[in-house]
């Protein structure tokens, strides 16, 4: 990186600080705090708990058609895609088994 184009990045950084700053000073006081009846319908957002083990984090690569896919019916099904790709996973996984 050139110095120029250092200094240029340097000033941008800079000049972004007060915005920064000033969203640490955001007064939460006025929030009042959420009830026993409101934290008890809330749901957990993120990985269920299903089954004794927790689901596990992985990176993978996959067709960009059957990628399209599943969102689609994952949507039509009224399911997150993670959840039905991994439906469908172990249904391949119980019928290699039984074969």
């Amino acid at each position: 990186m050139t110095r120029p184009m250092r200094a240029e990045l340097e000033a941008r950084v800079r000049s972004l600080e007060p915005a920064a700053r000033r969203s640490a000073r955001i007064d939460f006081s006025g929030i009042p705090e959420a009830s026993s009846v409101q934290l008890g319908v809330m749901r957990r957002v993120g990985c269920p708990p299903l089954g004794s083990a927790a689901r596990r984090l992985i990176a993978i690569r996959i067709d960009p058609l059957v990628l399209a896919a599943v969102p689609r019916e994952a949507k039509r099904r009224t399911l997150g895609y993670q959840s039905l790709m991994n439906q469908i996973l172990a249904r391949y996984v119980a019928g290699a088994r039984s074969a």
